[in-house]
């Protein structure tokens, strides 16, 4: 993997031979232990990180102690925030934590920079990356500020819910990833629980009636 860990990013695919060895040359393979704190807000960006294995989470918290999660950084991908960070030469606006084990490759600023400005292949693979994330943060700020918390609930605990159809979440941990607050998503959570639809326990959901659920994601798109 340390060797040929660029194989892992498509987008890198048809790299020119000379970035290719730049890039060789730079980066350096490490692994950052689940709870690795990356950056911090406010921290200067140094690095640019290409995610061979593991999950990054990207989160902002604001000053009464709201917390939303923006995005993670998952096997083959990039983060947005780095690559935004290293082209405007501003500090870290958010913070990221390895919520796994972490095998990634490291490239300090100075090489970022200079493939930025002699590969087409390159530049091309960092905005592709850009463009895209952009594209779902702007979904993320659209369910934020204009759906239903029961929609975005509904939708969230479809997706997070495993074969079992449960949840090993806590109501607040559940808020942070729908950048809500615990009270309100207790409430909602004890709405669905009326109808029969979850059951809660301490630390668990237990989805009853994804049907239900689905219809409340469906009835919304009409």
């Amino acid at each position: 993997m340390a060797e040929n860990w660029i194989e892992a990013f498509p987008g890198l695919a048809g790299l020119e031979q000379p970035a290719r060895l730049i890039l060789q040359k730079a980066a350096m393979v490490a692994t950052l232990p689940a709870g690795t704190v990356p950056f911090r807000n406010g921290d200067s960006c140094e690095t640019f990180l290409f995610v061979l294995s593991g999950t990054v989470r990207v989160h902002m918290t604001s000053e009464n102690g709201r917390e939303i999660v923006l995005y993670r950084v998952e096997d083959g991908q990039t983060c947005i925030l780095t690559t935004c960070c290293l082209m405007s030469n501003e500090d870290y606006p958010a913070e990221a934590v390895a919520e796994t084990d972490v095998s990634a490759a490291v490239l300090p600023a100075p090489g970022f920079r200079e493939l930025v400005a002699r590969s087409a292949v390159f530049r091309d693979f960092v905005f592709s990356t850009y463009g895209r994330r952009i594209f779902d943060l702007t979904l993320l700020v659209e369910e934020v500020a204009f759906q239903n918390i029961d929609l975005r609930l509904a939708r969230f605990l479809l997706e997070a819910m495993d074969a079992d159809g449960r949840l090993a979440l806590t109501h607040q941990e559940v808020a942070v990833e729908l950048g809500s607050v615990r009270e309100v998503i207790s409430r909602q959570l004890k709405e669905f629980e009326r109808r029969s639809w979850v059951a809660l326990r301490r630390g668990q959901i237990d989805i009853l009636d994804a049907d239900a659920l689905r219809h409340v994601v469906a009835d919304a798109a009409v």
